[in-house]
């Protein structure tokens, strides 16, 4: 296993070894997206239409790919971005992702349906540590959650608005995998198709919704779990909801799944501290824009008052130095850790890290950049039509 991991030489490389190694149901359920998957593939699109500009010659023997993201110093310009059920991959997958990304230097986003909990990452994996909560109809789960956020010292919350109701993920039904989930004998076979998860499974046990057990307290199955979560998505909420929890959040604040200028422009005015452009890796609304198609006219339209991170779609080094030639401060990574993680446990996720980390840094010399911060729209070819790309 080890050697493999050492092997693979792109995040497409853990991918492939991903789908090897786990159950297809699991593979599929971290893989795939929304209804046609169109959002998905366009998010790889966007990246791969940017074409780069490099500056010769430069002197880029010393490179600082070092960078603020929300105001504190981070080793690279990205951070994990929540991902629920990690455990299904590998157990204790949450925690094997969040030491790789305290290891690296980065922060580490753990998600309200991870299967490990505030406490055990906070303990296990101390570093830049970030919650992410989803709004939920039940307020007082919620502060709840909050607040146990805020006693493990995580430094920031994120608030995710594009999860009304979950998408129409297609893949996980045909492998009759869904939350809740349940035992099918279609899943029970793909699960025998894959001995070592198997084995690994039974030794720790089928993975429980930690941060969740207290919201259903007469299970604490991921089916039980899941389906009352699954129906307690708040989609009346609005900017008024948003803006009680700035009043009552001391840290720092971020909304996740902001497409539009306009609703960039709202998270400003209410006094949050930074926003993720992203939509949602492609896993809810199919056709939704490419997150970094709707990046430039979000990074002019907040104008330097919220910190503006971008996901969906990363996989490459290079594609970091573009999310930030159009003005984002950094990237938030999910699928790449996952599939390090399933594919080796921590050692994958570390891999995965690498990969990205090695990847930017040649990619900066190669385009004549010494240091992050230093990235600037002028790297890339100008696009015929997209002339606003360049944050003004």
């Amino acid at each position: 296993m080890a050697d493999e991991i050492s092997r693979s030489y792109s995040i497409e490389d853990l991918r492939r070894l991903a789908r090897r190694r786990l159950p297809r149901a699991v593979f599929d359920f971290f893989d795939g997206g929304a209804e046609d998957e169109s959002t998905l593939r366009d998010n790889r699109l966007a990246f791969g239409r940017l074409k780069f500009m490099p500056k010769s010659p430069v002197n880029v023997s010393t490179i600082d790919a070092s960078t603020a993201l929300l105001g504190s110093r981070s080793d690279l310009p990205m951070a994990i971005a929540p991902t629920g059920a990690i455990g299904f991959g590998w157990p204790r997958g949450d925690i094997e992702i969040a030491k790789a990304a305290a290891a690296f230097g980065i922060p580490f986003s753990l998600s309200t349906s991870s299967t490990a909990s505030i406490e055990a990452i906070a303990r296990e994996a101390p570093g830049r540590l970030w919650f992410q909560a989803y709004v939920f109809r039940d307020k007082a789960f919620l502060n709840t959650l909050i607040e146990r956020a805020r006693a493990a010292d995580y430094e920031a919350l994120i608030i995710t608005v594009d999860m009304p109701v979950g998408g129409k993920r297609e893949r996980d039904f045909r492998n009759d995998f869904d939350l809740p989930f349940r035992y099918t004998p279609r899943n029970v076979l793909d699960f025998a198709h894959s001995p070592r998860w198997g084995l690994r499974m039974l030794r720790h046990g089928m993975p429980v919704l930690e941060n969740l057990i207290d919201f259903v307290p007469d299970t604490k199955s991921v089916s039980g779990i899941a389906s009352s979560v699954g129906k307690n998505y708040d989609d009346a909420f609005s900017w008024d909801f948003i803006q009680s929890i700035r009043d009552r959040w001391p840290r720092k604040l971020i909304i996740k799944g902001i497409l539009r200028a306009a609703d960039a422009q709202r998270v400003a005015a209410i006094g949050c501290d930074g926003l993720v452009v992203s939509n949602h890796g492609g896993r809810q609304l199919d056709g939704a824009l490419a997150s970094l198609d709707a990046l430039p006219a979000i990074v002019n339209a907040v104008a330097g008052r919220v910190s503006v991170l971008l996901d969906s779609g990363v996989r490459r080094g290079a594609d970091i130095i573009k999310a930030r030639a159009l003005g984002a401060e950094g990237v938030l990574i999910g699928r790449p850790a996952l599939y390090g993680v399933a594919a080796g446990g921590e050692k994958g996720a570390r891999r995965a890290l690498e990969i990205l980390s090695d990847e930017l840094v040649r990619t900066m010399r190669l385009c004549g950049v010494s240091s992050v911060d230093d990235i600037t729209a002028d790297v890339l070819a100008p696009r015929v039509g997209f002339e606003h790309d360049a944050p003004s």
